[in-house]
């Protein structure tokens, strides 16, 4: 017997979705970017990683939400060049158009 109610209430991991994720702490001047972009293209994510002009990177990624939840999951881990404070996400329904994964 399946419960219809918990299956409703989660994200499908298959369903597009598109993260916007600020991250916090020294990540800039680290190749931070780069090793965002190279997680996210393993991971079959499209977006982009930007520089913020408080110090901050901001990452752009959409995909299938077992893809993005991943790189979430990186973005938190001790494996990132640099060091983060604080990964602070949101998500939404994916973009048209979106291809490729860039640096900003």
């Amino acid at each position: 017997m399946t419960d219809d109610a918990e299956s409703t209430d989660r994200t499908d991991s298959r369903d597009a979705v598109r993260l916007t994720a600020y991250v916090h702490g020294h990540v800039q001047g680290v190749g931070f970017r780069w090793w965002t972009r190279s997680r996210a293209l393993e991971l079959g994510l499209v977006g982009y990683a930007a520089n913020q002009s408080d110090g901050r990177v901001c990452v752009v990624a959409q995909g299938p939400a077992d893809a993005v939840r991943a790189l979430v999951a990186f973005l938190r881990s001790d494996a990132t060049p640099g060091h983060v404070d604080l990964v602070v996400d949101s998500y939404a329904a994916p973009r048209a158009g979106v291809t490729g994964f860039v640096e900003k």
